[in-house]
């Protein structure tokens, strides 16, 4: 059964697994890893937990307000996905990235309309999402949760009305 969790250093191992999936270098949307963050220590990896899950809260700097889930199913992370609380339009309101093993379930279609969930409950009258132009497996996981494109060219720029 699939579920969005917070991010949590009891779920290591499976994350480890997922970001060995992608491959070193490839980018893992929806899990917010930093340039400075070490995710291979095992106290890296807990300050990067801890990081994640304090974006939630008040932020005192110029960070944008997230909550940050990891899409788990049976104990194994299939991916990351994060709601951004204010508009950030470079990025839009919603990151997400699903492990290449994963791809193809229909658990992008899935988590979204979860977090989506999420952003009604902040109030959100609407979110921004974007993908790269090639990225048409994003484009219609966008769309099928109502995403309306507003302009594309290397990237697409998706409304959805909540």
């Amino acid at each position: 059964m699939l579920e969005l969790l917070a991010p949590t250093t009891g779920l290591r191992d499976a994350w480890l697994r997922a970001r060995d999936d992608w491959g070193p270098g490839v980018h893992e949307d929806g899990f917010g890893i930093g340039p400075d963050d070490d995710v291979d220590a095992p106290e890296g990896f807990a300050a990067w937990v801890a990081r994640l899950n304090d974006q939630a809260l008040p932020l005192e700097d110029d960070r944008v307000h997230a909550t940050c889930r990891w899409i788990v199913e049976d104990g194994e992370v299939l991916g990351g996905i994060a709601l951004r609380h204010e508009l950030a339009a470079r990025l839009g309101h919603i990151g997400y990235g699903i492990r290449p093993s994963a791809r193809g379930r229909g658990i992008a279609t899935w988590a979204l309309g979860a977090m989506l969930d999420e952003a009604r409950a902040l109030g959100l009258p609407r979110v921004l999402l974007i993908c790269r132009a090639d990225n048409s497996a994003s484009a219609k996981t966008i769309e099928r949760n109502g995403g309306v494109l507003e302009s594309s060219d290397r990237v697409l720029r998706y409304w959805i009305e909540l």
